[in-house]
């Protein structure tokens, strides 16, 4: 395991490109390009704002802090319970928190829920707000998990976070009222990532059944933006190739792309992908990850993994959570709250 070094980090997010794979995207490094013709109508008014904060390959150890205060998000929901979990060997407490206990009898479905934020911002507080919308819509249990962030702590240490709250969802089913047969992983983003690599672990180690698998524009694949480029307009909005380079690269505590990343830490390296729970990807046709994603939902169904695919034209990445009001984005979030009930009412 590498430690974290900020000016290795940083120069592995500007490392030169082979040139012939670079050339793919010169048409997105000229002065001028405008991304709005592909952009969907109703998230058009946002391109401003996303081109202002475009990294342009400048994202690294410096620019991390202000990163992580912009994406800080929201206060805790007041409804949301901490709990902060027995540590376990070697690691510190993980703390989570749930939404949508009940005192009312019956068990009912429950979410293990992982935020986003490229694997190095972002956190479960800051979601609670949204979740408990979600989970009275569902009549549900949520539980999220405030993993520990990279590059401080890089692969395995945030799935394992999330795995010590997956464990403890399920043990402690009984007390929280919740149906140990209906629980389901979910995330955004790095969040996704992170949800694909627990259903991988949960399958693996054979210790906690999973139902399902909500995939919101999930970050799949470390090879997206370093040995495999994009061309405009795809990727060119809220999260580029050099972010995704850092962020992988700051994950796995090596440079992103690498011949054999850590085993389990890549969910579109890992080889076998049957028996995994019943899957929903959602993404964005202009998203840096709509490749991979695309990808990964064909690999499971080859696998027999029962899969919904939503691809949304004109999406970039995030854009729900950057225009919720948007027509676009009610509709995404309705089709991700759909796929979870019918799900939970066993209707695949």
């Amino acid at each position: 395991m590498l430690a974290f070094s900020g000016m290795g980090l940083a120069a592995w997010a500007a490392a030169p490109f082979d040139a012939a794979q670079a050339a793919v995207t010169a048409a997105a490094a000229a002065p001028g390009y405008d991304p709005t013709p592909f952009v969907h109508p109703e998230l058009r008014p946002f391109v401003p704002m996303l081109l202002k904060y475009k990294t342009g390959g400048t994202m690294n150890a410096q620019a991390l802090p202000a990163l992580r205060k912009m994406v800080g998000g929201a206060p805790r929901d007041p409804a949301a319970r901490p709990v902060d979990l027995p540590p376990r060997a070697g690691a510190p407490a993980v703390r989570v928190y749930v939404l949508g206990e009940t005192t009312r009898g019956g068990t009912r479905p429950a979410i293990l829920h992982v935020h986003g934020g490229g694997y190095i911002a972002g956190s479960a507080a800051s979601e609670t707000g949204r979740l408990r919308t979600l989970a009275q819509a569902l009549d549900a249990v949520i539980v999220t998990v405030e993993y520990r962030l990279s590059p401080e702590t890089p692969f395995p240490g945030p799935l394992e976070d999330c795995y010590t709250a997956l464990q403890w969802l399920f043990r402690n089913a009984a007390d929280l009222g919740v149906d140990r047969r209906r629980i389901a992983v979910m995330g955004e983003s790095a969040g996704g990532g992170l949800a694909a690599m627990l259903a991988i672990a949960a399958r693996d180690r054979g210790e906690v059944p999973l139902l399902f698998q909500s995939l919101v524009y999930p970050m799949l694949d470390d090879r997206t933006g370093s040995t495999r480029r994009v061309a405009p307009p795809v990727g060119y909005l809220a999260w580029d190739e050099g972010a995704n380079r850092f962020g992988w690269s700051s994950f796995l505590g090596r440079p992103a792309g690498g011949r054999t990343p850590p085993p389990g830490s890549v969910p579109a390296r890992v080889e076998r992908l049957a028996g995994l729970p019943p899957t929903f990807i959602g993404v964005g046709s202009i998203d840096l990850f709509v490749s991979e994603n695309l990808d990964y939902a064909r690999r499971l169904v080859e696998a027999a993994v029962p899969t919904e695919l939503l691809l949304v034209p004109g999406a970039f990445h995030g854009f729900q959570a950057i225009a919720p009001k948007a027509g676009i984005s009610v509709q995404f979030d309705t089709a991700i709250r759909n796929a979870l009930a019918n799900a939970f009412a066993r209707t695949w």
